[in-house]
């Protein structure tokens, strides 16, 4: 059986850009890949890499259903783009099953926890971003992490050299 990329062609997984402060600033609850709804200009410049993840979060404005958004996701205008260039900061349909829609609904409203994502890729030719369910870290919960992974790093310097 073949798909739509011929005979014995993988689909890869490119990365276009990732939330390296997300791990830092927030404790990482679980992770879903999504898919997300795109303007051609803006894929175009997602393929140049121009995008920035670090403000951005998912919501779900409608009460009445299960469809959530991406907010403050910055996506450059593309530079060969005409008058009809898409505009930057948009709200972005994202893309999920309704089962997965009505669990980050449900663990956002009881448990007060945030939808962030942490990296933005391309699968093939379909667009996916990985979000993350976080919770604000406290200022002394980020410098047991950083203890933690300098401790870390030094055991590994201590064997590496043994």
């Amino acid at each position: 059986m073949s798909n739509m990329y011929g005979e014995g062609r993988q689909k890869h997984k490119k990365i276009v850009a990732t939330n390296k402060k997300l791990r830092h600033d927030f404790e990482v609850m679980m992770s879903i890949e999504a898919g997300i709804v795109l303007q051609g200009t803006e894929v175009k410049s997602l393929r140049g890499g121009k995008c920035t993840l670090q403000d951005a979060y998912a919501i779900f404005p409608n009460p009445y259903n299960n469809e959530f958004f991406l907010q403050s996701f910055h996506i450059a205008p593309y530079d060969q783009g005409n008058i009809n260039n898409h505009d930057p900061m948009r709200q972005r349909k994202l893309l999920v099953h309704q089962k997965e829609a009505v669990k980050l609904r449900t663990q956002i409203q009881e448990k007060g926890l945030t939808i962030m994502p942490y990296s933005i890729y391309f699968w093939g030719p379909y667009v996916k971003v990985e979000l993350c369910v976080v919770r604000a870290k406290k200022k002394y919960d980020k410098r047991e992490t950083l203890k933690e992974r300098d401790t870390e790093r030094d055991i590994r310097r201590e064997y590496r050299f043994r």
